[in-house]
């Protein structure tokens, strides 16, 4: 199947790497990415991390400009695909023909608001949530005026924004339905994070399955229990939705989510990478919304859609980074882990830890919390075990 003209749906960090892939894997033909956004590619886990605690000049998102020479429609969104005419269809009315496809449309954050009809005379909604560069824009300067918060949510993205309101000066309150990131790395991090939270004056609620209802007069958080919490801001990060609803006609879903085999492919002439695909794993296919996996998917989509069958298989590695409250966390290796670290090394910088779990499938998970030690040796570290630890962490 020869190929002269792709399209790539989707400008974040899937859809850039995989039109870097696909120029490094010599693709010379029309290559057309089709963007929601009019910003070009930037890195999104810094909108939650460096750009809303710094004082810089916005800049700590920012990508290198990209080197692909696709042609960009930006600030149009797919609305539409045509499978058998090999044709995206955008909400301006155009189409876009293709040889191949790459989808790599992302997602969107969920939004828990319940409507309260009396007394609603702006039709806004008051819950805000953090996703794009213009999401965190907001953000950044509602929370400068030092508001009341309430942060839903106690994964990474919730606890890294309420310790940005609480360096901004906000009272913060942070509702979670069991510890904050505890699903995410387990109860031995998690409780490092909820200590340094509580010690910087984070009010941590356990609410259980909170919704957000809106009326004239505000919005309110309801607890699982019928408690209800005011606040200046709220602020939902309960995680996300992938974009499919373009697909919705085109019958490439499979009970609404779009499934790919392990190289991206969806059909011979289509690929999905990121956030809105379902990759196979070992205990079925599912969404890996973190910013490594999208990367290394892309990678893989685009090698399948040039090469089928040739290409190689999607091997990665989960790495997970999320900072807060003084403290930084890098993890290569299967999260969350249970129990107490098979190996604990400390450096004198109060905080600093090197650990090690061992997992019943012979692999491991490697983590330091505030140690210097690059990702190399970190994933050394995970893949060596603890016979090894020592002398990886001195080289």
């Amino acid at each position: 199947m020869t190929m002269r003209r792709i399209v790539v749906v989707g400008n974040g960090i899937a859809g850039l790497t995989a039109c870097d892939a696909l120029r490094s894997a010599g693709f010379d033909g029309e290559l057309t990415v089709v963007g929601s956004e009019t910003h070009q590619p930037y890195s999104r886990p810094a909108l939650s991390k460096a750009l809303l605690h710094g004082n810089d000049q916005l800049t700590a998102h920012e990508l290198p400009d990209p080197s692909h020479g696709a042609t960009e429609l930006l600030g149009v969104s797919a609305a539409g695909l045509d499978v058998e005419a090999q044709l995206v269809r955008l909400e301006d009315g155009t189409d876009v023909p293709y040889d191949g496809l790459v989808i790599a449309s992302g997602s969107r954050a969920r939004r828990l608001s319940e409507r309260v009809p009396e007394g609603t005379s702006d039709g806004g909604s008051r819950e805000v949530t953090l996703r794009t560069f213009d999401d965190a824009l907001a953000l950044k300067e509602r929370v400068a005026g030092q508001p009341s918060v309430v942060v839903i949510g106690g994964g990474a993205l919730g606890m890294e924004v309420a310790s940005g309101c609480l360096h901004a000066g906000c009272d913060v309150t942070l509702v979670s339905d069991g510890p904050p990131l505890s699903r995410q790395l387990g109860g031995h991090l998690s409780q490092l994070f909820v200590e340094a939270a509580l010690r910087e004056g984070l009010r941590v609620v356990d609410g259980g399955r909170a919704r957000v209802v809106e009326s004239g007069s505000g919005a309110q958080v309801v607890l699982a229990d019928g408690t209800e919490l005011g606040a200046d801001l709220v602020v939902s990060a309960v995680g996300d939705e992938p974009n499919t609803g373009w697909l919705a006609d085109s019958g490439l879903l499979t009970d609404g989510e779009l499934h790919t085999d392990s190289r991206g492919r969806v059909r011979p002439e289509i690929v999905a990478a990121g956030d809105v695909a379902c990759f196979p794993a070992g205990e079925g296919a599912s969404r890996v919304p973190l910013w490594t996996s999208a990367i290394e998917q892309a990678k893989t989509a685009a090698l399948g859609l040039l090469h089928g069958d040739a290409a190689p298989e999607l091997e990665f590695q989960p790495y997970f980074w999320t900072e807060g409250f003084g403290l930084s966390l890098k993890s290569i290796g299967a999260t969350p882990v249970s129990g107490p670290p098979d190996f604990c090394e400390t450096e004198a910088q109060e905080g600093s830890q090197l650990l090690y779990w061992q997992h019943a499938d012979g692999s491991g998970t490697a983590v330091a919390v505030n140690y210097r030690i690059p990702i190399p040796k970190l994933r050394r570290l995970a893949n060596t075990g603890p016979a090894a630890l020592q002398s990886v962490a001195r080289a």
